[in-house]
């Protein structure tokens, strides 16, 4: 007897298609936006970290995670390169061959803000406490 697939990728995650696809369109975005042929007023100048491309299932949709440099001025970027998109599409396109160009999307990356708040918090004195041992820590002592 045959058994099924499923066609939902579920929990397993991305495929290894959408990983590469994905890492090719962060690539050409960066490469776009580092030769600085956008007209934008509000992209000029701006070095912009684009730390991950997540492509959907069928390769017609990207979503570009961003952050501007030391994060001045995220949402005015964010709204300049959502203006700038078919510009964009058009210049991911010709630098990536897929048989449809896909969709991009722009959202900011919150890991930067993730980790800083992680880093923050072992830095703490009573983690610091608790990670180095201090002397309360004893098991062999009894109370």
């Amino acid at each position: 007897m045959a058994r099924k697939r499923s066609t939902s990728k579920g929990p397993r995650g991305s495929s290894q298609r959408q990983l590469r696809v994905g890492e090719e369109i962060r690539h050409a975005i960066v490469e776009i936006l580092f030769r600085g042929h956008l007209r934008d007023p509000d992209l000029q100048g701006i070095s912009i970290t684009v730390s991950e491309v997540r492509a959907s299932p069928d390769l017609k949709h990207a979503t570009a995670y961003i952050m501007p440099l030391a994060g001045g001025d995220a949402e005015v970027v964010l709204k300049a390169l959502v203006r700038a998109r078919a510009y964009l599409r058009t210049e991911v396109a010709r630098a990536v061959r897929l048989r449809f160009a896909p969709e991009l999307h722009f959202a900011l990356d919150t890991s930067f803000d993730y980790a800083t708040r992680i880093d923050a918090a072992l830095r703490r004195p009573e983690v610091q406490r608790d990670l180095t041992g201090g002397p309360d820590d004893d098991p062999d002592e009894k109370a």
